[in-house]
């Protein structure tokens, strides 16, 4: 197995508290991704709502993915000023949250 060289996910599960409406999700989703353009190694942002017919996700209802070019980048995004202010009103909405940080590894057949 291949680690990828330099790139770095950062996965953000979320429940929002059950008073947060859907339009103010909506709002905060697009406050999370204008963060891109604002935050240099910040490469990508995608994000989507569970769909699973498991029924394992504890109650976690989005995932958020961004891509960045190096664990030093990640640093630099969680410092960032626009990163802070809108974390700041992001994780007041959320009931439940887990953030990992993972480099991918390519499996080899």
């Amino acid at each position: 197995m291949e680690e990828a060289k330099g790139v770095v996910k950062h996965v953000l599960m979320a429940k929002f508290k059950d008073e947060i409406t859907p339009d103010r999700i909506d709002l905060l989703i697009k406050g999370y991704a204008n963060l891109v353009p604002l935050i240099p190694p910040m490469k990508a942002f995608h994000w989507g709502k569970d769909v699973s017919i498991e029924n394992l996700h504890q109650g976690f209802t989005h995932v958020f993915e961004s891509t960045f070019e190096s664990l030093e980048g990640v640093a630099e995004y969680i410092s960032h000023p626009a990163h802070v202010e809108f974390a700041t009103e992001f994780l007041t909405a959320l009931d439940k949250v887990i953030v990992i940080d993972y480099k991918p590894t390519i499996a080899n057949h």
